[in-house]
């Protein structure tokens, strides 16, 4: 029972400082396992699926075998094991950052310079921004707040409960590691082959909970399940598809359609198609949104490890009485 006060408490005080401090600007770990990882992918790189599984059972391995070394030592103090787990679920978190950049995009566009969102969207999402005019700019901030909540906050509070610290540095590796080489450019349609499926798994349980988390906290829970049960499958990501039409349902708007990424047009299937054209005003209302996802994914997270830990002392009891 310790160990689930210990993660309760630190994540709990994991998630209040990423609100009240967000990122650090300079020294994140996160930035540091990138950097790593860039170097051993300098080492490794070949184009070959082998070598991209290597990369990624390296660098994913070598982070969450550093937090369970660090997890074990902690161990020994209550006091030291909550600040571990805080310390790591700060890292690894990123909603107040990506809010706080939603909104610069959002107050760009209602003051109408244009031009100041389309420099501010590479730092949210992938797509071309100036092939998008003000509408298209909102939609993508709003399905990135969608997506990145899921990959950002609430999948890491999943494994966390699962796995204790190691479960949430791994997760926040391995996402990361999907970011930098698990798109399909020439370079990494091999190589990154590995990081990209393996970020599927472990991003399909918090997908679901945010798709659910988003229907129970928005502002339509009909809607919400309705789009994502109607829409979802026809996305090509197994995991950004039921929380992006989960956000679509439950802010009644329409998400999808034509997107371009690095030069390549993609037609993807509309989500919500009974749902209005996104507005400006619907970015602050999906950061919001996302945010309590993220409180309510906490709560998930510490009743799902009360559970498991109690499945476990049942199992740990039966075996002892069958022997």
């Amino acid at each position: 029972m310790s160990a689930d006060r210990d993660f309760a408490y630190g994540a709990a005080a994991g998630l209040l400082g990423d609100l009240l401090l967000g990122d650090p600007r300079r020294g994140h770990p996160v930035a540091a396992f990138g950097r790593a990882a860039g170097a051993v992918e300098r080492k490794l790189w070949r184009d070959h699926r082998g070598w991209g599984a290597l990369h990624a059972v390296v660098c994913a391995g070598g982070a969450a075998g550093a937090a369970a070394l660090a997890a074990r030592l902690a161990r020994r103090s209550p006091a030291a094991s909550v600040a571990l787990t805080a310390a790591a679920t700060w890292a690894v978190v990123g909603g107040t950052s990506l809010g706080r950049e939603a909104r610069a995009i959002g107050g760009a566009l209602a003051a109408g310079d244009i031009e100041v969102a389309r420099e501010r969207l590479p730092h949210l999402c992938g797509r071309d921004p100036q092939a998008l005019d003000a509408d298209g700019i909102a939609r993508a901030v709003v399905e990135s707040v969608a997506e990145n909540t899921s990959d950002a906050v609430v999948g890491a509070l999943v494994w966390g409960a699962v796995g204790g610290v190691p479960g949430l540095v791994a997760f926040r590796a391995v996402n990361t590691l999907d970011a930098m080489v698990g798109h399909k450019s020439p370079r990494y349609r091999r190589y990154g082959w590995a990081s990209a499926r393996l970020d599927d798994v472990l991003g399909w349980p918090g997908a679901r909970l945010t798709a659910g988390l988003a229907a129970l906290a928005g502002d339509s829970p009909s809607g919400a399940v309705r789009a994502w049960r109607a829409d979802a499958a026809q996305h090509p990501s197994p995991n950004a598809g039921p929380v992006e039409a989960s956000f679509a349902g439950a802010l009644g708007v329409r998400l999808g359609g034509t997107l371009s990424y690095g030069g390549r047009v993609e037609h993807r299937p509309v989500l919500n198609g009974d749902g209005r054209d996104v507005r400006v005003a619907d970015i602050e209302r999906a950061v919001r949104l996302s945010r309590r996802v993220s409180w309510l994914a906490l709560g998930a997270a510490v009743a799902a490890r009360q559970v498991l830990r109690s499945a476990k002392t049942s199992r740990s009891a039966k075996s002892g009485r069958d022997s």
